[in-house]
């Protein structure tokens, strides 16, 4: 589904309510001031004719800044109005599905953008820094990018109730993570994913989150999702590859054997691509 053309006031505004709201009013002085400076700054003196041209765009720019430092301090002041009554209401909808056998509101009668909202809210309450990506409609690429120690996640959303998701949503969604160069990522759905795609998604990084389990993030408190898997840094000496070891499933390079230093697999052995971190590839053992 594509976005209705929008003006630059709607596109800046669009963009200061993405931000957290607290910027979005700091920037609103600041820009004022910069603007404001410009526009009431005096002209140079006119000494040869020649520059006169420079001496016209000079006072055409500075007409420009004096509307400028009123209507971009607006725009910000009303992105951060949007953002606020944005992140009420998903703290609302976070209510109401913990809430539903009160609210009647669950992961399957709300609508794709709700349940968005609803994931990337829930991320947040698990420490995650959340960039929405504007969305492309129920069945876009990427919806969500998370970050978090440093590292970079990407969630995608699939409020699928009749189908179980298969393995060829995991398969672009691997691409995904090697294009935008993320650690890792999850695909959160409101129903189930079929067995191929959860072998699918072992050992790449990849988290897949079932209904039943966002479910219990929503109302279990204190709960804390984990992260897919992280490869450990790499060693500064050349690795020795086994005879054995297999190839590598996103770059096709040879692959050594590691032990997972963080994460929820702390302590377990896993393939780990040679060419870290240029690659993440990884395979479980």
């Amino acid at each position: 589904m594509a976005r209705r053309k929008t003006n630059a006031v709607e596109d800046l505004i669009f963009i200061t309510s993405r931000l957290p709201w607290w910027l979005s009013l700091l920037l609103a002085p600041i820009a004022w001031y910069a603007l404001h400076g410009y526009a009431t700054s005096a002209l140079p003196v006119l000494t040869d004719p020649k520059h006169f041209s420079e001496a016209l765009t000079g006072s055409a720019f500075r007409g420009i800044a004096t509307f400028l430092q009123y209507l971009i301090p607006a725009a910000c002041v009303i992105g951060a109005s949007v953002s606020i009554i944005g992140r009420s209401k998903r703290k609302r909808l976070h209510r109401d599905v913990a809430q539903a056998t009160r609210s009647g509101r669950t992961l399957q009668n709300i609508s794709w953008r709700e349940f968005e909202a609803l994931v990337g809210e829930n991320f947040r309450n698990q420490g995650y820094s959340v960039s929405e990506t504007g969305g492309n409609g129920p069945d876009g690429g990427v919806d969500l990018v998370l970050r978090k120690d440093g590292e970079k996640y990407l969630v995608q959303c699939k409020q699928w109730r009749a189908l179980k998701v298969g393995v060829p949503v995991i398969r672009e969604f691997l691409g995904a993570i090697v294009a935008e160069g993320a650690v890792g990522g999850f695909v959160v759905c409101a129903g189930t994913f079929t067995a191929e795609a959860k072998s699918f998604a072992q050992g790449r990084n990849i988290r897949l989150v079932e209904g039943k389990e966002l479910d219990r993030w929503i109302t279990l408190d204190g709960h804390r999702p984990s992260t897919p898997v992280e490869p450990p840094i790499a060693s500064a000496t050349a690795p020795t590859v086994p005879p054995s070891a297999p190839k590598c499933p996103v770059c096709q390079s040879a692959m050594i054997k590691r032990t997972a230093k963080k994460g929820p697999n702390t302590g377990n052995e896993f393939w780990g691509c040679t060419k870290w971190p240029g690659c993440r590839g990884v395979i479980s053992v």
